[in-house]
């Protein structure tokens, strides 16, 4: 069959040309979105009376039988067919003659490509949505666990203050609240629909934009025809929030590696998620942390690829835009598989609080709150800060930790010190008195898992 723009052209494409220009390959996978986008063109058109109720009829049925056709398997994919456009349009117009060619009235491809990718990552963020959800029900389970278990706060990759492990996943519960709200800023400005913007100027038709877009579940249609079949801004941006979203999984992934060894640890990740050597009998790798952390490396490729395919293209369609949806579908794959994998490799995580507590009395992790509890005794910090600072020296000099400074010790590293001058210096006295809103002690860790419960519920209920 020819191409079906072939009208003006005395040749046929070179079999090399014809392959390095078709998309069918990639957006084979927008048949249902492109299906359903011409359904309600064509009703538009007939509500309009641009074709008759009979064709539109005949139309929309042809339309149905090309997609169970598809969806079970027995249509026939091919590089002639170019894109998923042409392939849906071709297999009408064989079925339904004349009346199949009235189908693409009053559109171009270049919309139609425009409303398929819109309509096919609408769905896409509404199943990453919840993924992060499901994320963020097991940090919020497992930080109500370990609400009150201590472990330690790294700046710089070395000790720093005692927090809980509840306190440290919700960390990482806010980070995925950004995710979640940021997928919803970009749903929402991409939701307008395209269809009917045609090649760049509209249409002389009298069609109804309104309607299409109501029809097919936007909020209205786009407002410029030129912008809107050269916008891919909505892609740019979900792929932005996917990198964003992959960097805290990379981040979370690392740690896991971390707590792992056994310089650390301080996880039991489950034999499900880990693989062995093949040849050193002992190994349990933590293979799926790894995985996941560096896959944040091909969403980042995608989005720089798409950034760099845009920045030099002029209004209105460029061909150029074809490269838009092979790393937008990779992308969405590996952020959905990353956020399932990685929840339930947390659920099935256990953290060892015996191991922790050997490594707590290490790094001077109450440092802090000697200066603090100078400061009560109307010290100004910075002096607070020098004192304690000496306090460190002297242990690290005497092999000595804060707890075991005599009155003696305590007169030589400076003359105001005395024993009933220093405070708690337990690491549990340390994490309980950091009540500050959004600390680390226990209390306040609870206080933010039932604010994050009740954001999760309104979320749910929306």
């Amino acid at each position: 069959m020819a191409n079906l723009w072939s009208g003006r052209f005395e040749k046929g494409m070179d079999e090399i040309v014809e392959k390095f220009n078709a998309s069918i390959g990639v957006d084979k996978r927008l048949y249902a979105c492109d299906i359903e986008g011409s359904i309600a063109h064509v009703t538009m058109l007939a509500k309009q009376e641009i074709v008759a109720e009979a064709e539109k009829d005949q139309i929309i049925e042809g339309l149905k039988k090309i997609k169970e056709k598809i969806d079970s398997g027995e249509f026939e994919f091919t590089v002639k067919q170019e894109d998923i456009h042409m392939a849906v349009e071709g297999a009408l117009i064989e079925a339904l003659g004349d009346v199949g060619k009235k189908l693409h009235t009053a559109r171009s491809r270049n919309d139609q490509v425009a409303v398929d990718t819109r309509m096919y990552l609408k769905e896409q963020i509404k199943e990453i949505r919840e993924n992060l959800i499901y994320m963020e029900k097991v940090l919020l389970e497992k930080a109500e666990k370990y609400a009150a278990s201590i472990m330690i706060g790294f700046t710089h990759i070395q000790h720093a203050q005692p927090v809980t492990i509840g306190f440290h996943l919700m960390a990482y519960f806010q980070m995925f609240k950004r995710d979640i709200q940021r997928l919803q800023d970009t749903y929402e400005r991409m939701n307008y629909c395209p269809l009917g913007a045609c090649a760049l100027a509209g249409t002389t038709l009298p069609t109804d934009r309104h309607f299409t877009a109501e029809m097919l579940g936007f909020s209205a249609p786009t407002e410029n025809a030129m912008d809107s079949v050269s916008d891919r801004d909505y892609v740019i941006e979900f792929l932005s929030d996917a990198s964003i979203s992959m960097m805290h999984i990379s981040r979370f992934a690392e740690e896991f590696v971390w707590w792992n060894s056994q310089e650390f640890s301080y996880i039991a990740i489950d034999d499900s998620f880990c693989t062995g050597s093949s040849i050193m009998p002992q190994k349990k790798n933590p293979d799926m942390a790894e995985l996941l952390r560096g896959k944040v490396g091909r969403v980042y490729g995608h989005l720089m690829q798409i950034l760099t395919v845009m920045k030099g293209t002029p209004l209105a369609y460029n061909k150029d835009f074809q490269e838009d949806k092979e790393g937008l579908f990779d992308a969405i794959d590996t952020w959905k598989a990353s956020l399932r994998i990685f929840a339930k490799m947390i659920e099935k995580t256990e953290f060892r609080l015996d191991m922790i507590e050997k490594h707590l009395h290490t790094g001077f992790l109450n440092a802090t709150d000697i200066a603090e509890h100078f400061v009560k005794q109307d010290m100004p910090f910075r002096e607070a800060h020098e004192i304690v600072g000496k306090m460190v020296k002297f242990c690290e000099n005497h092999n000595k930790d804060f707890i075991d400074l005599s009155k003696e010790d305590l007169e030589q590293i400076d003359d105001w010190l005395s024993l009933e001058k220093l405070p708690d210096l337990s690491i549990e006295g340390c994490v309980n008195a950091r009540v500050s809103f959004g600390g680390t002690a226990p209390t306040e860790v609870h206080r933010q898992i039932k604010a994050g419960e009740a954001w999760i519920t309104e979320l749910e209920n929306r």
